[in-house]
């Protein structure tokens, strides 16, 4: 059966400005929805640019800074690689219009490498001080000179969430809560639900602090914006927040061609080797009948990529295409946008222009191939392809292939309308499940709610004593309103003092516990989680006031045993909370690779990788602070887990299995089949704890292969305890903590409470 879908998507157009106001005289050419966002700005806290991918949002954000010229303001741009090119476009932006910013882009490897000679080599402190006065730091820029910071989520999360080295914390979390005056979060559409979270918490404090009503303005640019974020500002909106939306496409007047028609293909996903000699076939086929034509492929898969590459060169295409992955350096992707075939991850999704040198008359990709596991990557990516606004020649069409899961197939999108174009596709997507991104629902009714109790707290702390306290359970339960939240300020309250109690204890030596543990920040209330975890019996005297916690201070004095199985406890628990307050969602930092065969990289021959890939997919030895890549794994191997467990099997089941802990005596392995692949040893997957849920196989494979095909981690895990071995499945990231337990598996924490409620 052809399960091919033919669909010709009409060509679009975005209004351009019939009149400019004289604020704006220096935008020449501009668009309606640029000059729509400046003039919403006026009256408006909140402001949605929802233009279509390529039109000039960027810059529509920018004349916000008009309003209030001699304010700092903020730019979050969603990845790396954008803060400095969005630097630069806005640096281009102020001169333009006059403004008087020092625009300084801040990703951690701009920090690092600002002078240290006035103020310490901490990345915190550098922050702050360019906060307070950027010419403190850059004597260049001049006194009373406003600031434009241009970041990432990583540091606006860090700075914001008081994650931070405990000396700075403080500082940055209040400079980045007060000093902006206009805050704009590019591309938010792509937020995962940690990012989305501190995003939505940041508008919470900016409403219930009084921010807002002190004039501070959020842009929001987005082309496709999440429906549970929609919701959470229409709850704001009830709550008094001014929020204007803008749609580029509304206007009918004064039209310019944005994109051209789009002959598109859709198919489903295939194993990998077939799609690998599909995808191949497409290319050459493509560049032979076109030889003048350029186009890209975009995956999901960086492994594909780069197989799609090594078959590429036997075919004779090795100068003729250019990769751009994650891993790829900057130079090294100016080299490859200027060849006719760009293989690609999801690294170009966002602010890619795919720009050619000579610039065409036409679009600069008439072509375009492309994966999607959710709607949201298949509208960005599809809007990459047939871009002409600003061409000469705009009416040549484009075509397209997009390889969605085989699950869509399953939920008919066969009985698509193909005669009625975009509108019709847009309505056959949005009633595809498999597209969904369900977890922020379970993030914000789980465990992981705990995340935003921390810089609620440390906002208690520094409002102790002072009448406007009150406003924190004001914004507990506004955060409430906006997430779904079941439980009240005092559970959170009270489980992040165990959690800084856990901080705390860890830092202490054993033979200081018996004296100190009491006095810590968090320590009672770490004790007493301990005793109910791992004492019942003595929890229930406890809480029938038959104990005090000054019988347990003797104990303590008395037995040093006592003492360590307590500071056990505190790293256990600390570990096991890692997943919930790491940025990233994964277990190790990226490694320093170097490549001289060529294998992921196209000019260049040392990068980063993420350890797991390449575990899974090359053979390499170690050299020095590098790792050297030898060969592509003729096979992939598979990557899994195994566990020394002290007692028995029964009893890991009762205590260890649908739990958040932390396992010691747990180390990686690589396996081809049965058997395990003897593996260089890599110092950075040597762990005293790693975290995450383990769960039984058999009982929960269905939820397992869902989530497999959803491209969440898991791995086997092989538990061998005092009677034997078995198997199991093993969740160490939050993204596939959250799926288990939204799919039904009740995972409890270490004292018993719910992970998530239902």
């Amino acid at each position: 059966m052809n399960q091919k879908i033919q669909i010709k998507l009409e060509p679009k157009s975005i209004s351009a400005c019939a009149s400019l106001p004289p604020e704006l005289k220096f935008m020449n050419g501009a668009l309606q929805h640029q000059v729509d966002v400046w003039n919403l700005a006026k009256n408006n806290d909140i402001i949605l640019d929802l233009a279509p991918t390529g039109t000039g949002k960027t810059n529509a954000s920018f004349t916000v800074l008009l309003h209030q010229p001699n304010k700092t303001a903020v730019y979050i741009a969603p990845t790396n690689a954008l803060v400095t090119q969005q630097a630069e476009a806005a640096e281009k932006f102020v001169r333009k219009a006059g403004l008087p910013h020092a625009v300084k882009p801040a990703s951690a490897k701009e920090i690092s490498s600002w002078q240290d000679d006035k103020v310490s080599k901490r990345p915190g402190e550098k922050l702050y001080n360019v906060l307070r006065n950027p010419a403190t730091i850059f004597p260049e820029v001049g006194a009373n000179k406003p600031l434009l910071l241009v970041t990432n989520p990583d540091i606006f999360y860090y700075a914001t969430f008081f994650a931070y080295n405990p000396l700075d914390r403080g500082n940055i979390a209040s400079q980045f809560y007060s000093k902006f005056a206009t805050v704009i979060f590019d591309e938010f559409h792509l937020y995962d639900a940690k990012q989305l979270v501190s995003l939505l918490f940041y508008l919470a404090v900016s409403h219930v602090l009084g921010f807002f009503k002190n004039g501070r303005r959020v842009i929001l640019l987005t082309a496709t914006p999440e429906p549970a974020c929609e919701r959470a500002l229409e709850t704001l909106e009830k709550l008094g927040v001014r929020i204007a939306r803008i749609n580029g496409e509304e206007n009918k007047s004064n039209l310019l061609p944005s994109q051209t028609a789009v002959c598109l293909e859709i198919r489903p996903q295939l194993d990998k080797e077939e799609w690998l000699r599909e995808l191949a076939d497409e290319v050459v086929k493509r560049y032979g009948e076109k030889p003048g034509e350029n186009g890209a492929v975009i995956l999901d898969s960086k492994d594909l990529v780069n197989r799609l590459a090594d078959l590429l060169k036997l075919r004779g295409f090795d100068k003729r295409f250019g990769r751009i992955t994650g891993s790829t350096p900057f130079f090294e992707r100016q080299i490859a946008v200027g060849r006719e075939v760009i293989l690609a991850t999801n690294t170009v999704d966002v602010g890619f222009n795919f720009e050619k040198s000579p610039p065409p008359e036409r679009q600069n990709l008439d072509w375009l191939i492309f994966s999607a596991n959710n709607r949201f990557s298949f509208w960005q990516r599809l809007g990459r392809v047939g871009r002409v606004l600003g061409k000469a020649k705009t009416d040549v069409a484009s075509e397209a292939i997009a390889y969605l899961p085989s699950k869509a197939w399953e939920e008919d999108i066969a009985s698509l309308d193909c005669f009625c174009g975009r509108v019709a596709l847009g309505e056959m997507l949005e009633n595809l499940k498999c597209l969904d991104r369900p977890f922020l629902e379970v993030y914000w009714r789980s465990e992981a709610f705990l995340e935003i109790a921390r810089p609620l707290a440390e906002l208690e702390d520094s409002l102790q004593n002072l009448p406007e306290i009150e406003v924190i359970e004001k914004l507990y339960k506004t955060m409430q309103l906006l997430l779904g939240g079941k439980r009240d300020w005092s559970y959170y309250r009270y489980r992040i003092k165990v959690l800084r109690g856990a901080e705390s204890l860890v830092k202490i030596p054993v033979t200081n516990i018996p004296k100190e543990w009491q006095y810590v920040k968090g320590g009672q209330a770490l004790f007493k989680t301990f005793l109910k975890a791992s004492y019942p019996a003595e929890w229930e005297e406890f809480e029938a006031g038959n104990t005090t916690l000054k019988d347990y201070e003797k104990t303590f004095l008395q037995d040093e045993e006592a003492a360590a199985e307590l500071k056990k406890f505190a790293e256990v628990w600390k570990a096991s909370y890692a997943p919930i307050f790491r940025f990233r969602d994964g277990l190790f930092e990226s490694l320093k690779i170097r490549d001289p065969k060529g294998l992921l990289l196209d000019e260049a021959e040392d990068t980063f990788l993420e350890p797991f890939h390449l575990l899974r997919y090359y053979e390499f030895v170690e050299d020095g602070e590098f790792v050297e890549l030898v060969s592509r794994a003729k096979e992939s191997y598979q990557i899994s887990f195994y566990l020394r467990y002290c007692d028995t099997l029964e009893e890991f089941k009762n205590m260890e299995l649908n739990k958040l802990n932390a396992f010691e005596n747990c180390r990686v392995e690589r396996r081809l089949g049965e058997a395990v692949s003897p593996t260089p040893l890599l110092k950075q997957l040597d762990k005293d704890l790693l975290p995450g849920v383990i769960i039984a196989t058999a009982a929960n494979m269905g939820v397992i292969i869902r989530l497999q095909k959803q491209r969440i981690a898991s791995y086997p895990i092989s538990v061998s305890a005092k009677d034997g071995e078995k198997n199991y499945t093993f969740f160490p990231g939050l993204g596939g903590i959250l799926a288990i337990a939204l799919y039904g598996v009740v995972i409890k924490l270490a004292d018993e409470e719910d992970f998530y409620i239902a």
